[in-house]
């Protein structure tokens, strides 16, 4: 399968760069670039790309807006923001935003190209040096939060299980093999885990799990 990339970056020889560095895959086409955000929002609805890579740092519309525009216009379009950002506020709000993956641009190739093929697949992925950056931050509004009941409190005790599994990246086969089930099951789990939890997306799902201490069985 041919994988689709849309590249929205200000920077006309970073965008060469990693064009030269995605042409080198097979299954991957690259079908546009943008060099702002609004730009990359038409782009993006005209050339329905299978990935888009996106940075924050851009004059005009910011990075985080051109995100939200994305996941608006174009939902069938995974968006990997590809940014110098470690800022962990930036990281949360792409997620929970909407983002695929969150991936620094000293990332090394082969990461870049597992991440994007990941996004594909319909899976998460965050540099590895950020996801310390966002359990931390997750747990300290946690640690804030005075609601007397969250809405996973609603969830059952298979909905939370295949939570876990969502927060692990998993994929509704995967899940459905682990657990000896239909996969047809799974998929009406996680559309009950998302709307019990007010939530659009599989990535907004492991960040919610991340943030409330439910991305595993350990204490």
């Amino acid at each position: 399968m041919t994988i689709r990339i849309l590249l929205i970056d200000d920077h006309s020889l970073f965008r060469s760069g990693v064009r030269l560095l995605l042409q080198r895959q097979s299954d991957f086409d690259i079908v546009g670039e943008a060099s702002d955000g609004l730009e990359g929002v038409k782009r993006a609805k005209a050339l329905t790309p299978d990935v888009i890579l996106l940075d924050l740092n851009m004059p005009g519309l910011s990075g985080l807006d051109t995100l939200q525009l994305l996941v608006q216009d174009s939902p069938g379009s995974a968006v990997l923001i590809l940014t110098v950002s470690e800022e962990a506020e930036e990281l949360g709000r792409a997620l929970r935003d909407g983002a695929s993956g969150y991936l620094l641009k000293n990332i090394d190739a082969d990461a870049l190209t597992t991440a994007i093929r990941r996004a594909a697949a319909g899976k998460p992925t965050i540099s590895d040096n950020m996801t310390t950056k966002l359990v931390e931050q997750f747990r300290s509004h946690a640690s804030t939060d005075t609601s007397a009941e969250p809405e996973h409190a609603r969830l059952t005790a298979r909905e939370r299980e295949i939570m876990q599994c969502l927060a692990r990246g998993e994929s509704n086969k995967i899940i459905a093999r682990n657990l000896d089930v239909a996969e047809s099951t799974v998929k009406i789990h996680v559309q009950n885990i998302l709307k019990k939890l007010n939530l659009s997306s599989r990535v907004q799902v492991a960040v919610y799990a991340v943030e409330h201490g439910l991305h595993s069985d350990e204490p």
